[in-house]
């Protein structure tokens, strides 16, 4: 059996993990009266709709309607489970918890803890060696060479991976590691000659990788001297890592990325830690990988200005351009930098220092069309009719790709201040351009359905495989995974959602007026009929029924409470004094409670009209007159809903036949149900 963690001690973590700081390492929030908003994580948007309201410690998405609590939010970024969620929070804020002896998780948790694992014990293995190997000698002069210090060592992490074939496999499975950890981590793979495995990483300057919440999730390794091999290898794609969505560094610097609302995107991993080391901490790097949209996406989290630094070869200048096109389509504002020829960041700063950095920053730095110009310019391109018409089309795909309409026309506007060719001439080749862009999207879009429904037609071959395969076939085929689209979210009934959200808000009245009125049979969410019958169970124990208690309780009720109570346009300053949000709609609660009731009980005649049908098709003799005996007065009973008004259905609550009813309907609830 696993070791039960005690509630107090879950509740111990949740009050001391600041959700807003644990959100912030995926979403750059900003202030919004006592709540903060930011672009959704689950979706993409271009205006914000997430809302982290840390009174009541959970967020909602308006957009999407995920909500939750800190711990689902660990538990969606991370793909983790609740336990392993709340040891990452445990840890970082510096809660004790009971140590687990069989953690009783699934196979897919196992793995990717198990590759969590491994990857640790690498980079102690790597940083041990760097320190103390004299093997590693060369490492460690490299490193003198660039002016690392032993602090900026020690907090990147950095090691070196032996020449031995098999040292870190071999340490690792004699400390107890699993082999299939290592594997599927990267570190290690197995020998093609048959006899056993050897380490991914030999002879190499190492450099984790970390996530945003600092985790080891990959490794590079640079190469040392001059031997004939690539520079830098980095670890496969993994369970926990996927190179197109990692940024290097952004780990130690999105802190100060929303302090200045700024990123400097550089192309190296020895860029980001000079960098860091002369204290211009807002620094991340594509890790040697061509930029990607979800990387923009990431950088965007955190601030709204990018300011690019490639090198001046053409492999650089290629990547540059690719990079402004991604930015200004994620809608940020772009700025490039050409440092001095023959310089990366690593070496300038370290060579001219920081003020020198900043000042270049400062005076050279220019928005991406400016750059593009002037670059062009220099080069004598704007002297060729052929070259400047080149110049000006890729100057207005640059601009196409913006989201933004009016940032479009001001950029051509700055264009036509530029090249001087006329703003009309520039509108009519953007909307041409426009256009291409569109046609290609919706061909990629075509693409991707067609590769989709192949995939589903190979699967239902698959799946109808005829008897006469052999089995080793069929079991290769059951072996293989099998992609499908997920399923979307079943919507919850809003009337039932109302009817919690009222319970919650106005507390012992109103529940017990619906509690007089309805069942829980009648609610068809099961997350919400659980949540009537405890709102109900606390209310004859007389506990408190309140957004506050239970946004504090086990888990699915924070998930629901943010689902349930947040709503677009309530969140302000003018907070309702206990709670945190002001209501403004329900200017008469017990209209809105006879609405929802009405929809209710209308709801539940119509499921239960369909299971009579049901029944009656398969029912005989005196049964079956039962059953449309039944269904006739279903069929009548909601005919009368639908037809009466809600005065006539549900008495007001201050009404001598309201307080009667109540008080029956209470008292038998009381004697007669557990």
């Amino acid at each position: 059996m696993s070791t039960m963690i005690p509630d107090e001690k879950k509740e111990e973590v949740r009050e001391a993990a600041d959700i807003v700081e644990v959100v912030g390492d995926y979403v750059k929030l900003k202030r919004s009266g006592r709540s903060w908003k930011g672009l959704c994580p689950f979706h993409d948007e271009k205006t914000p709709s997430f809302h982290v309201t840390p009174d009541l410690g959970i967020y909602k998405c308006f957009g999407c309607g995920e909500s939750g609590d800190v711990f689902n939010f660990v538990m969606d970024m991370e793909g983790v489970g609740f336990v392993e969620a709340m040891r990452s929070l445990a840890d970082r804020y510096g809660v004790s918890l009971p140590k687990e002896e069989d953690p009783e998780f699934d196979e897919e948790h196992h793995l990717r803890e198990g590759i969590y694992h491994a990857l640790r014990y690498a980079g102690v293995f790597f940083h041990r060696h760097l320190m103390e190997s004299d093997a590693a000698e060369d490492a460690r002069q490299y490193l003198v060479n660039r002016g690392y210090n032993h602090k900026i060592i020690k907090k990147y992490g950095l090691g070196y991976a032996p020449n031995d074939g098999d040292k870190l496999y071999r340490m690792a499975i004699d400390s107890g590691l699993n082999e299939q950890y290592l594997l599927e981590a990267g570190l290690a793979k197995p020998s093609q000659r048959g006899d056993g495995f050897y380490d991914t990483f030999r002879g190499r300057l190492m450099f984790p990788i970390f996530n945003p919440s600092g985790k080891v999730i990959a490794f590079a390794g640079r190469v040392l001297g001059n031997e004939k091999t690539a520079k830098y290898i980095n670890s496969p794609q993994t369970k926990v890592y996927n190179k197109s969505e990692v940024l290097y560094g952004v780990n130690f610097a999105k802190n100060e990325i929303r302090k200045t609302d700024e990123v400097i995107l550089v192309e190296g991993y020895t860029d980001v830690i000079s960098l860091q080391q002369n204290d211009i901490l807002n620094v991340a790097a594509s890790s040697g990988t061509s930029l990607t949209p979800q990387q923009m996406k990431i950088l965007h989290r955190y601030g709204e200005v990018i300011t690019m630094i490639y090198d001046s070869d053409s492999a650089g200048q290629a990547a540059m351009k690719r990079g402004i096109n991604i930015a200004l389509e994620e809608g940020m504002d772009v700025k490039l930098l050409e440092l001095p020829e023959g310089e990366d960041p690593d070496s300038f700063i370290r060579q001219f220092g920081k003020e020198s950095f900043l000042d270049l920053k400062k005076e050279e730095s220019e928005d991406f069309l400016s750059y593009l110009i002037h670059k062009a310019q220099r080069e004598g391109k704007l002297d060729d009719p052929s070259q400047k018409k080149r110049v000006i089309s890729e100057a207005l795909e640059s601009i196409a790709h913006m989201p933004d309409k009016v940032s479009r026309e001001t950029y051509v506007q700055h264009l036509n201040g530029l090249v001087k060719v006329g703003d009309r001439a520039l509108f009519e080749e953007l909307g041409k351009i426009l256009q291409d862009l569109q046609q290609q999207k919706d061909r990629a879009k075509r693409r991707q359905k067609r590769q989709a429904e192949r995939e589903a037609k190979q699967q239902q071959q698959q799946m109808q495989a005829p008897d006469h395969h052999t089995r080793a076939f069929d079991d290769q085929m059951r072996n293989q995974p099998v992609k499908r689209e997920p399923e979307p979210p079943k919507k919850r009934p809003n009337y039932e959602k109302e009817l919690i959200r009222l319970m919650l808000i106005y507390g012992r009245d109103m529940i017990d007026y619906i509690g007089s009125l309805c069942n829980e049979q009648q609610f068809e969410d099961k997350e919400l009929r659980s949540f009537y019958e405890d709102i109900i169970d606390r209310f004859k124990e007389e506990e408190p029924v309140n957004v506050e208690a239970y946004a504090d309780r086990e888990h699915p009720y924070p998930k629901l409470v943010g689902e349930i109570v947040l709503e677009e346009h309530t969140v302000s300053e003018r907070h309702h004094e206990k709670i945190g949000i002001q209501y403004k709609r329900d200017k008469n609660p017990y209209l809105t409670a006879k609405g929802a009731l009405k929809a209710l009980k209308i709801h539940h005649l119509d499921r239960l009209q369909v299971d009579l049908y049901e029944r009656y098709n398969k029912a005989e003799g005196d049964e079956r007159r039962e059953v449309m005996k039944a269904m006739k007065e279903a069929g009548r009973q909601r005919t009368m809903l639908q037809q009466s008004h809600l005065d006539e259905l549900f008495p007001d609550p201050d009404s001598e036949h309201a307080k009667e009813v109540s008080e029956k309907v209470f008292q038998y609830k009381m004697k007669h149900e557990k």
